[in-house]
């Protein structure tokens, strides 16, 4: 019982002490259209206009922190952009007119800075994963599989060097390897919308208009779940977008379309205790879908990155 006591303890404290240091960073649409780093209790402390809905962008699906300090975001379906703190723009790529695509239908909900400094977009629509570098120009593609498997959203690397691609049609999680090759799979049945490989090799998945989060094994056997309301709270579970895995092991979830009376995004334990929340509905609305938390030293780093522009 004392030793039991003592891991709560440590844990409560260990998540106060990250907590204290934690950046968000929002990137939030439907009319909304902004980017923004925010403290833990949603305090503003940089900002940026992006393009609305009469410009072409009906939602934003995807933003990261890079290493660097710039923030790699999409401004309309097609752009993926990088500005810096200072607000200038260092990369832009247009997926409706860039290697091959022009005339052809195409959506981005998904992207990331690789550790070779390419930047990897999951291209809907023509179905295809692609590696470009800094000049646009393509280094690598795979094509993603047939079958409804090309209308994706959220698409995350593994340790493993996989890549986790969601695909809201037939609902499913696709594991492919950098070649394109099929490895893992896990059909949920509802408009998917992000999962994660955790640290203990499960999958982490937020269904998307199935309400909740799930976690299962690679022999797809369902070990965690939420559904539909959080246990002993009154946090509605809507259209469940993002996730993280903390330092601490708990999961920090993205609650979008949940109205102003629940958070956007929460950070749950394995014991199914809330101990975090950000509910800034006048700052994002009812369709912030994608975000960033960062905690001790990526948080702390932001912080220097940002003092140098002020």
């Amino acid at each position: 019982m004392c030793i039991h006591i003592f891991s709560l303890v440590f844990f409560f404290v260990t998540a106060t002490f990250l907590q204290a240091d934690r950046l968000v960073l929002v990137s939030a649409s439907y009319g909304k259209n902004i980017l923004a780093i925010t403290e833990s209790n949603g305090d503003v402390i940089w900002s940026h206009k992006t393009a609305g809905r009469e410009k072409g962008h009906a939602g934003h699906h995807d933003v990261h922190m890079l290493a660097n300090g710039n923030i790699l975001f999409h401004e309309t379906w097609q752009v993926v952009r990088e500005i810096t703190l200072g607000k200038k723009t260092v990369m832009d790529y247009d997926c409706a007119t860039a290697n091959g695509n022009r005339g052809k239908r195409v959506n981005v909900h998904a992207f990331s800075r690789l550790a070779n400094g390419y930047t990897q977009i999951v291209e809907s629509g023509v179905g295809r994963v692609i590696d470009v570098d800094s000049s646009g120009r393509l280094a690598h593609s795979f094509n993603l599989k047939p079958g409804g498997t090309q209308n994706t959203r959220w698409a995350r690397a593994t340790p493993q060097g996989t890549l986790l691609v969601c695909s809201e049609q037939p609902g499913v999680v696709t594991e492919y390897d950098k070649n394109g090759k099929v490895v893992w799979d896990y059909l949920i049945k509802t408009r998917v919308y992000g999962a994660i490989r955790l640290k203990n090799g499960n999958t982490l998945i937020a269904s998307g208009g199935g309400n909740s989060v799930v976690e299962v094994t690679p022999e797809k056997k369902v070990v965690w779940e939420i559904k539909g309301r959080v246990p002993g709270t009154n946090i509605e579970l809507k259209w469940m977008t993002c996730l993280q895995e903390s330092y601490n092991g708990s999961f920090i979830v993205g609650n979008c379309h949940a109205g102003p009376n629940n958070p956007q995004i929460f950070e749950i334990t394995r014991d199914k205790k809330v101990v975090w929340e950000f509910n800034e509905f006048e700052l994002v609305g009812n369709g912030l879908a994608c975000w960033q938390v960062l905690d001790g030293k990526k948080a702390n780093a932001l912080r220097r990155q940002l003092a140098a522009y002020n």
